[in-house]
C-alpha cells in the first residue's frame, strides 16, 4: 500500500511538534506516524501493519542496543571506562582532554558499541574532566558526539549493517569506506569542540559521579573492549562471522572477570540494561514512523526535485541519507530507509553498490541528531543539558556530520 507524501510530511511535522511539547518522544513518534498513515490515505488497518513492519526492521539494532549494556555497565560501574578516558586525558595532558574525550568516544563506537551508548559510557568521565579543566557542558558533549560519529562510520554497527544487507556487500567493505571520512569527521571535532569549551553552562558538582568503586589498572581496564574488538575482527580476517550483539557482552564479561569482578557481573549488566533501554524504546517509535516513510510517495517527489535542479545521479545517495535521518532522527533508521527506499533507484542509475551504500550512511550523520529521535534526548541527558541549551548543538552536530558526507561523496561520487 501507498501512503501520499503528504501524508508523511504531516505524520513527520506532527511528531516533531509533540516532542518539543514534552511529549514522550516515543508516543510523538507513533502518533505521528499513526496520522501520516491515515492521512496518507493507508487506512487505519493499513496505518498499523506499515508501522509494525516498520517497527520490526528496527528490533535487530534494538537488540544490540539491549546486550550492548553489558559492556557499557561494566565500564561505567567498574570505573573501567574513567580509567581509560583518565589514561588518555593523562597521555595527552589536560590541554588536549576534549581530544581524548572524542578519542575515548570514537573508540567505544569503532568497537561496535551503538553511539548513544557510548556517549553515555563516556559521559560522567567527560563530566569529571570538565569539572576539572573548566569546559563547560556543550564543549564535552560536542567532543563526545563529534567521536561518536566518526567512530560509527568505521564500525559494525547497526548503520553499517542495514547499508550491507540492502546493497548485498560484505560489512567490512561499508566500514572500511567511512575511514577517510571519520578521520576528517574526528578533526572537524576537535576544531568546534575547542571553540565551545568555555561557551554554555559549567557542570555542578554534584553532576559529577562517584557510584563505581576503586578504579582497576588500565590494562585490566582495556581488556573488555579489546576483547570486542578482537572478536569482531574475525569477520574480516577470517570470515567469521559473530555479531556485536554476541560480541559486546562477551566483552563485558571478560573484561569484568580481568579486573576481579565477575561476581558483580549481574549487578553491572543491570545498570547497564537500564541505560539502554530508554534508548531502545525511542528507537521502536522511530521504527513505526520510518515504516510510513519507506512507503510513501514522498521519495518520488524526492527523486523528481532533484531531476528537476539537474544534480548528477550520485547525488541522491548522500541526500537520501540525509532527508532520511532528518525524517527519523536516527542514523540506524536513516539509512535503513535510504538505503531500502532509494537504492534501487541508485542502482538504476548506474551508481555501484558500494558508492550508493557509502554515501547513504555518511548522509544518515547529518541530520540524526533531532529531538524527534533518541539519540538527541540519550545524549543530552547523559551531561544532565536543559533542551534549549541542546538545541544550541544540532548546527554543530550538523556541520561534523556534513563534513564526512562532503568527502565522501568526493570519494565515491566524483572520484568514483
Amino acid at each position: 500500500m501507498q501512503v501520499t507524501a503528504l501524508g508523511a510530511i504531516v505524520g513527520l511535522v506532527l511528531a516533531i511538534y509533540l516532542i518539543i511539547k514534552k511529549v514522550h518522544p516515543a508516543y510523538g513518534l507513533i502518533l505521528g506516524g499513526i496520522v501520516g498513515g491515515i492521512v496518507g490515505g493507508a487506512g487505519v488497518t493499513g496505518t498499523v501493519t506499515l508501522m509494525m513492519d516498520g517497527a520490526k526492521g528496527i528490533i535487530p539494532a534494538v537488540l544490540r542496543i539491549l546486550t550492548a549494556g553489558v559492556l557499557a555497565g561494566v565500564l561505567i560501574e567498574t570505573g573501567a571506562a574513567a580509567k581509560i578516558a583518565e589514561t588518555i586525558v593523562d597521555k595527552l595532558g589536560e590541554s588536549n582532554a576534549l581530544i581524548a574525550l572524542s578519542l575515548a568516544t570514537l573508540v567505544l563506537t569503532t568497537v561496535g558499541v551503538f553511539i548513544d551508548v557510548a556517549v553515555i559510557t563516556v559521559a560522567p568521565i567527560a563530566i569529571a574532566i570538565a569539572k576539572r579543566a573548566n569546559f563547560t557542558k556543550t564543549g564535552i558533549l560536542i567532543a563526545m558526539i563529534g567521536g561518536g560519529k566518526a567512530g560509527n562510520m568505521m564500525s559494525p554497527n547497526p548503520n553499517a549493517i542495514a547499508a550491507s544487507d540492502a546493497f548485498k556487500l560484505p560489512l567490512t567493505s561499508i566500514m572500511a569506506a567511512g575511514i577517510v571520512p571519520a578521520i576528517v569527521g574526528l578533526i572537524v571535532t576537535i576544531i568546534v569542540s575547542r571553540k565551545l569549551a568555555k561557551k554554555g553552562s559549567a557542570v555542578e558538582q554534584n553532576e559529577i559521579s562517584s557510584t563505581f568503586e576503586e578504579k582497576p589498572g588500565f590494562l585490566p581496564a582495556i581488556v573488555g573492549p579489546l576483547v570486542a574488538i578482537i572478536i569482531l575482527s574475525l569477520r574480516p580476517l577470517f570470515h567469521i562471522s559473530i555479531d556485536p550483539m554476541v560480541a559486546l557482552p562477551v566483552g563485558g564479561v571478560i573484561g569484568a572477570l580481568a579486573m576481579g569482578k565477575i561476581k558483580n557481573i549481574n549487578k553491572y549488566a543491570t545498570v547497564g540494561l537500564a541505560k539502554m533501554s530508554g534508548v531502545a524504546i525511542l528507537l521502536l517509535g522511530t521504527g513505526t514512523i520510518s515504516g510510513i516513510i519507506a512507503n510513501s510517495a514522498l521519495k518520488d517527489v524526492i527523486i523528481n526535485s532533484l531531476n528537476t535542479i539537474g544534480l548528477p545521479a550520485f547525488a541522491l545517495a548522500p541526500i537520501a541519507g540525509i532527508l532520511m535521518s532528518g525524517a527519523t532522527a536516527s542514523t540506524t533508521s536513516g539509512t535503513a530507509v535510504g538505503s531500502q527506499v532509494f537504492g534501487p533507484t541508485l542502482l538504476e542509475l548506474g551508481v555501484q553498490p558500494l558508492s550508493a551504500g557509502a554515501m547513504i550512511h555518511t548522509g544518515a550523520t547529518v541530520m540524526d541528531h533531532l529531538p524527534h529521535g533518541s539519540f538527541f534526548h540519550a545524549t543530552g541527558g547523559s551531561v544532565f543539558m536543559d533542551m534549549k541549551e541542546r538545541l544550541k548543538l544540532i548546527p554543530y552536530e550538523s556541520l561534523i556530520g556534513l563534513s564526512m558526507t562532503i568527502v565522501s561523496t568526493i570519494i565515491f561520487g566524483l572520484l568514483r
